[in-house]
């Protein structure tokens, strides 16, 4: 009996439903008198109709036991879950909520993109009395508006062209990660603005050299635009292509901060004609960097790699960008310098909160050392062993605002980079379907009817607002606090509270060491332990 009734049950009853009523029109359209009865029914019985067979697809299929228990009425669980980011987007967040990004980051950097007010009325949403809330000390004695173009020279003493760089930059995005016209558009906004476009490891493309700005040459351990057959380094092909008025800087990529040690990932959907060529990677398969390198495979195998890229590429800055895992590790890269006496010109940090195209959730949001905490362990370690005053270091790690840059510059950084920031500039909704190529706004898509929605011109125009009137509130903060450069930022200038009732300056959350601390024999806990394990010779720690 139990059985008999389980078509009228919760469970099946829209499925008995959508059957009784197919019968029903099917019944009126064949015996009703009127001749016009079957076309009046005819729709609605289809609709009823096919309604019934999903239903019976449902229950017979084996892949999702809720359809089997709930034919055609799970399908509304499945459509919810579909536009559920959306849902939450536009009709439920608050200003402060949403990830990565807050709807309050996103709003502010539209508004300044357009050139639209970007003031606050009445009042902080922020509760100013919550564990981790962070703030800026202003002076009682603040300067004049400054000049907002602050710069800052790129190059140590092995360099024979240092470049004069934007102390805020884009940060590294492969052509292939986004669309030629996001390239050209982000590209042409670095140069008509005068600061610098890192390219990501995707290569060199056409859409880089198109528009002519300023190009921070990226090379992954996939060697692209610069690689043998085999996927090895070519390091003529390297020299001819960094030989490029255009090309100011060239930087060796060890890990990403979403994904460290996991390498590049560019989906097979992602990978077009255009892409394998520039990339020399076949089409129809995920396009990935190995997690490591082939052309070294020691810190002073490193160092020799690096003054290798300086020297083939004219002189220019050489660098490397990484995010921090083992503390030995970057410590090691350390004793190389001192042994082999090669000194990279920067180094860019990125932290695990920075964004990519694609990765695992466990790399994503468990795996490397947060920008802050990078940014500060390398200050350290560079003044450490007196190196300090040659290398420039930048951070890159969900940098959106004046404040954001102020924060990871007092805390040892000399220049900014962000990406998915200059990506909202761009009209980026933060839809997260980047690895899909399904990009609703035209900026992380291979698909040409979808990247045609991004109209260069005024784009282009946006990027360098956003640019503008980001360094602009930069100078006003730095007024505000009586300083002049971001340069002269310190710890001392922020701080941070730690519970509702106590306040601790950064100055005590980022000690500094002293120079040359780490040659004499620190006692510091956060790089005792670390700098005895360190080899020159190897990455493995000696234990």
């Amino acid at each position: 009996m139990e059985t008999l009734l389980l078509p009228f049950s919760p469970r099946f009853i829209v499925l008995t439903i959508c059957a009784v009523v197919t019968a029903l029109l099917l019944g009126i359209g064949l015996f009703d008198h009127n001749p016009k009865a079957l076309h009046v029914v005819l729709v609605p019985m289809l609709i009823f109709a096919g309604l019934t067979l999903l239903g019976i697809r449902d229950l017979l299929q084996k892949g999702h036991a809720v359809l089997r228990n709930y034919p055609i009425a799970a399908h509304m669980r499945f459509l919810l879950e579909e536009i559920r980011p959306e849902m939450r987007q536009y009709f439920f967040e608050s200003e402060k909520d949403g990830m990565p990004f807050s709807r309050d980051i996103r709003a502010v950097v539209y508004q300044r993109a357009k050139m639209q007010l970007d003031k606050r009325p009445f009042g902080t949403q922020e509760d100013v009395y919550r564990e981790g809330y962070e703030w800026m000390h202003h002076s009682v004695a603040p300067q004049p508006h400054s000049d907002e173009k602050f710069r800052i020279s790129i190059g140590g003493p092995d360099c024979t062209k240092p470049y004069s760089a934007s102390v805020f930059n884009i940060s590294a995005m492969s052509f292939g990660a986004l669309s030629p016209n996001a390239v050209r558009a982000l590209n042409a906004g670095a140069k008509k603005g005068g600061f610098a476009h890192d390219t990501g490891e995707g290569g060199f493309s056409p859409y880089h050299r198109e528009m002519g700005g300023d190009i921070i040459w990226e090379i992954g351990s996939g060697y692209f635009g610069c690689r043998h057959r085999d996927g090895t380094f070519d390091p003529d092909e390297f020299a001819r292509v960094a030989s490029a008025d255009q090309i100011k800087m060239v930087e060796l990529k060890m890990s990403q901060g979403a994904k460290p040690g996991h390498g590049g990932v560019l989906p097979a959907a992602k990978v077009s004609e255009e892409i394998s060529k520039i990339r020399g990677v076949p089409m129809g398969e995920d396009c990935i960097s190995p997690a490591t390198h082939k052309a070294f495979s020691t810190p002073i195998g490193m160092m020799e790699y690096v003054a290798n890229m300086r020297k083939l590429s004219g002189g220019k800055p050489a660098g490397f960008k990484m995010c921090i895992g083992h503390p030995w590790e970057f410590l090691a890269i350390c004793k190389a310098m001192l042994e082999t006496g090669i000194y990279p010109d920067f180094i860019v940090i990125d932290g695990n909160e920075g964004g990519t195209g694609a990765a695992p959730l466990e790399f994503m949001d468990h795996l490397g050392m947060p920008m802050r905490e990078g940014v500060n362990f390398v200050h350290n370690a560079l003044v450490g062993i007196n190196a300090r005053d040659r290398i420039k270091l930048g951070a890159s790690g969900k940098i959106a605002t004046a404040f954001d840059m102020a924060r990871a510059m007092a805390i040892g950084a000399d220049w900014c980079n962000s990406a998915r920031g200059f990506m909202f500039s761009l009209g980026c909704i933060q839809s997260l379907s980047c690895h899909t190529d399904r990009c609703p706004t035209g900026v992380t898509t291979q698909d040409p009817t979808r990247a045609r929605a991004l109209y260069v011109p005024l784009k282009i125009d946006r990027v360098y607002n956003y640019h503008r009137a980001t360094l602009i509130a930069l100078a006003e903060l730095l007024g505000a606090a009586g300083l002049n450069h971001p340069q002269e930022l310190r710890p001392i200038h922020f701080s941070k509270r730690t519970s509702s009732t106590e306040v601790c300056s950064f100055a005590k959350l980022y000690p500094s060491l002293r120079p040359g601390e780490l040659l004499d024999g620190t006692d510091d806990p956060r790089f005792r332990d670390a700098w005895a394990m360190a080899r020159a010779g190897s990455f493995a720690p000696a234990l």
